[in-house]
């Protein structure tokens, strides 16, 4: 799939927090239409509760279908039906203040400096 294509795509996305010695420290999950998908930005959503956007890293390969049915948020209970995408990803050995920033906007940073 070309990345124009993606635009207005539901993405739900996961992400796991792990300490220094691997174990889970928390998980988030937030969803929303895709926004942009650029190679310095990242695959971007609107976060579906209206609190702005949210970035992943630019890797189409970390999109997968999502099959048809309902996921339950397990931070909210909210129930999402039928979106279109999924992607999963694991920060290794976070640093506890680093976590809220990645709840808040995602990952930053990608591509290659000028």
């Amino acid at each position: 799939m070309e990345s124009d294509e993606l635009l207005g795509k539901h993405l739900l996305i996961g992400i796991t927090f792990l300490d220094d010695r691997g174990d889970v420290v928390e998980q988030f999950q937030t969803h929303g239409p895709i926004v942009l998908v650029d190679d310095t930005k990242g695959i971007v959503i609107e976060k579906a509760d209206g609190s702005g956007t949210y970035s992943i890293p630019p890797d189409l390969r970390n999109l997968r279908p999502a099959p048809l049915g309902e996921y339950r948020l397990r931070s909210t209970g909210e129930i999402l039906r039928d979106p279109d995408f999924l992607s999963n990803w694991t920060v290794n050995k976070t640093r506890p203040e680093r976590i809220e920033e990645y709840k808040r906007s995602g990952f930053t940073g990608f591509g290659r400096p000028h």
